[in-house]
């Protein structure tokens, strides 16, 4: 069989399995049907077929394996975080979102995190006091301290147990590093600047530590938009 459109016949099959994952006909750890049946049933080629779980595949959706036996063939996965993720870097790399765009979606996603954290009380904070620690080491170059900052940032964004809040903090990473390494070549006094981020960060996580989630959510929203100002950049309420 040839599809009549190989152009657009992909898209048929990703809009059959998103119709069944949305109805509840497959869930995760569900099989896919094999490609031959999906093919007859959809009216396009095998290619076709292929081509839509090669995109299923990027986007987390699924994982495949060659063989037989029950871990063979295209199966859903139960956390398709790392495809969002991946998604979301692929846009930032091609200047998908405007800077201002992921500043404000930085503000939206902390401020929740860091609040959530401080209101639940029993996080596992090991890897952001890790990235603090770190912090601490002298003679830092301002890139490694600024790709430790944004470790630091991310590590929160993953202790908040929020798996949606955790793959976009993961995806817009590389365009929070860029923006934050831009503003430091415009900083007047870069030690001065390093040493007020590591207490604003202790900070943070102080009150996390101790529940204060209103404190939680003023600090990290004053840490962030402190350094977008003192860097230079215009805020988002500034667009014309």
């Amino acid at each position: 069989m040839t599809d009549t459109t190989p152009a657009r016949a992909w898209r048929v099959v990703l809009e059959k399995i998103e119709g069944d994952l949305l109805n509840g006909t497959l869930g995760p750890g569900d099989r896919l049907p094999p490609e031959r049946e999906l093919a007859a049933d959809l009216g396009v080629g095998r290619s076709s077929v292929r081509e839509a779980l090669r995109v299923l595949e990027v986007m987390g959706l699924i994982r495949t394996a060659t063989g037989s036996g029950p871990t063979a063939g295209a199966i859903v996965t139960a956390t398709p975080r790392g495809g969002l993720a991946q998604l979301l870097r692929l846009q930032v790399a091609a200047q998908g979102f405007p800077i201002a765009d992921v500043y404000e979606t930085r503000l939206l996603l902390e401020e929740w995190a860091v609040a959530h954290l401080a209101a639940r009380g029993d996080a596992d904070l090991t890897d952001a006091r890790a990235a603090l620690a770190a912090m601490d080491a002298g003679a830092l170059a301002p890139g490694d301290f600024l790709a430790l900052d944004a470790q630091f940032h991310l590590r929160l964004a993953e202790a908040s147990g929020n798996a949606v809040v955790a793959a976009t903090m993961a995806g817009l990473r590389t365009a929070i590093e860029g923006y934050i390494r831009t503003g430091a070549q415009r900083l007047p006094d870069w030690a001065a600047t390093a040493d007020r981020l590591r207490h604003e960060h202790a900070a943070v996580l102080h009150a996390i530590e101790t529940g204060d989630a209103a404190a939680a959510q003023a600090l990290v929203r004053a840490h962030i938009t402190g350094y977008y100002a003192d860097a230079g950049m215009r805020a988002p309420s500034e667009r014309i």
